[in-house]
Parts: C-alpha cells; structure tokens; sequence
C-alpha cells in the first residue's frame, strides 16, 4: 500500500489536501454449501487489536494486476482448501472512498469441493467455520462479525438470492 497527499482544488476554487490510501483490488469470496451454510474464516487484525470473523478475502502478492475472478478462485483455495465448480460476480465494493481507492470484487462459490487450505505465513493463526445463515446473522446482531466488506457483501448476496 502507499499512503499520499493529493493538493486538490475544490468547485468552489478553494484549495485542500486529500489524504489517500492506495491498496490494490481485492476479491472477496463467500462460500455456500448446497445446505445453505456459510464458510467463514477468522483472523486476528492488528489494527483493530482482536480476531474477527469474515468471509475469505484478499489481494494478489506484490501488487500484481490479477483478474478478480482468478484471484477469487485463489483467495478461496489459500484460506479455506475449499474449491468451487461456480463462481458468481455479485457486485463490486469501493473499500472506503471517502480515504481509499480500494476496490473489491464480490463472489458466490458453489459446488465446493474440500481441500487442504493452502495459507500464508501471515495466515497462520486463521481458524475457518461453517455457519448457517441464521447463525451469520446472530453473529451480526451480537457485533462478533463487524468486518465492513463482510457485511456489505451479505447485502449483495441478499439481492442476488432475491432476483433468484
């Protein structure tokens, strides 16, 4: 990532400085069983200083330009050694525009098949669960899953199953 100081000039002619975080695309995959439950992967995060639950997600190493639907297919295989006969584009996330120009790409994995996780070494101490969607949404109202990309991408998930 880069962090940078943009000097901007706003409609009204007034100057300003816009602080932005770069960060490269990220894929975000939600697996779901035939059954209907939920794969989901927990982690500790240093910056907020505690383990959360999510669902897998992740960039390519060194910044590389990957497409989203490759990276997904790899995100699912490195966190949780699942493997999916379908991945569906849901829809597309901006991280938080208002400071980053992250963007995330959404997909539902189905037809999984089991493997073994094949994880980083920062991913060492990551845990992975399966959760009925009842349980994913009492983990909701309960603030155990506060992850934002999380929670914006059951949204979409919601729209899809709706149009279904």
């Amino acid at each position: 990532m880069t962090v940078r100081e943009d000097g901007i000039r706003r409609a009204d002619g007034t100057g300003g400085i816009y602080g932005v975080v770069d960060k490269p695309t990220y894929a975000l995959v939600i697996p779901r069983d035939d059954d209907g439950r939920l794969h989901l992967v927990e982690q500790y995060r240093y910056p907020v200083g505690g383990r959360r639950w999510e669902f897998p997600a992740g960039t390519a190493p060194d910044r590389a330009d990957v497409d989203p639907a490759e990276l997904a297919v790899r995100e699912l295989v490195e966190e949780t050694g699942l493997a999916a006969a379908r991945m569906t584009l849901l829809g597309t996330l901006d991280c938080a525009p208002g400071m980053s120009s992250q963007r995330g790409h959404v997909y539902l994995a189905t037809g999984l098949t089991a493997g073994p996780p094949r994880r980083e070494h920062s991913e060492q101490d990551m845990r992975a669960a399966w959760f009925t969607a009842d349980g994913f949404e009492a983990m909701v109202r309960r603030g155990d899953l506060t992850d934002a990309q999380s929670l914006a991408a059951w949204a979409l998930l919601a729209l899809h199953d709706a149009r279904a």
